[in-house]
């Protein structure tokens, strides 16, 4: 195995931690290969484009349907409606069992639940394509590490190249000066 592109105290790891790092670095270059396959575009990623008219009548519904205002005032409605029917007695225009206010609020439950299922479709879109960039950015800060710690390596071989040829360099001098006469 080749352990020039191990930090220090990686050498010291386990056999079977070796052939973890080692495959996760294969994936990561089969990563790479595949994605300088196709050269980068525009920052599509964020460019989710212009909303339809559609898309944003639906974020509207969602973000009005999912609002403390709109329960409030459904259920206030709600209330008026049965009171108000219950108050009336006989000539109530929706007497007890509420048929047309149960038909009216599984009318509204018909329309507005698709329109947020569409709205969070979009944002689950949206937040995929986050996801993408981010672990893009994440894949690319890794390599960028590595190649830090790679310099970082090869400086230190350097260093401990010079201070052993240093260390040589006095012994022989050393040397040279106990071997001469007194």
């Amino acid at each position: 195995m080749n352990d020039k592109h191990l930090t220090p105290n990686a050498t010291t790891l386990a056999a079977e931690d070796r052939l973890r790092l080692e495959s996760l670095r294969k994936h990561r270059r089969a990563h790479r290969q595949a994605r300088s396959a196709k050269p980068p575009t525009a920052p599509e990623h964020f460019l989710a484009g212009e909303p339809t008219r559609s898309q944003r009548l639906a974020d509207a519904v969602a973000a009005t349907v999912g609002s403390w205002r709109f329960i409030i005032f459904q259920s206030t409605a709600i209330v008026l409606w049965i009171v108000g029917n219950v108050m009336t007695g006989n000539g109530a225009w929706d007497p007890y069992p509420f048929i047309l206010l149960n038909l009216l609020l599984s009318f509204q439950a018909a329309y507005t639940a698709p329109a947020i299922m569409m709205s969070q479709n979009r944002q689950s879109e949206q937040d995929r394509r986050h996801a993408e960039t981010d672990y893009e950015i994440n894949v690319k800060a890794e390599l960028e590490i590595e190649l830090l710690h790679e310099k970082i390596d090869l400086l230190k071989e350097r260093e401990l190249l010079a201070l052993t040829d240093a260390v040589h360099a006095l012994t022989r001098r050393i040397e040279e000066l106990s071997a001469r006469p007194t």
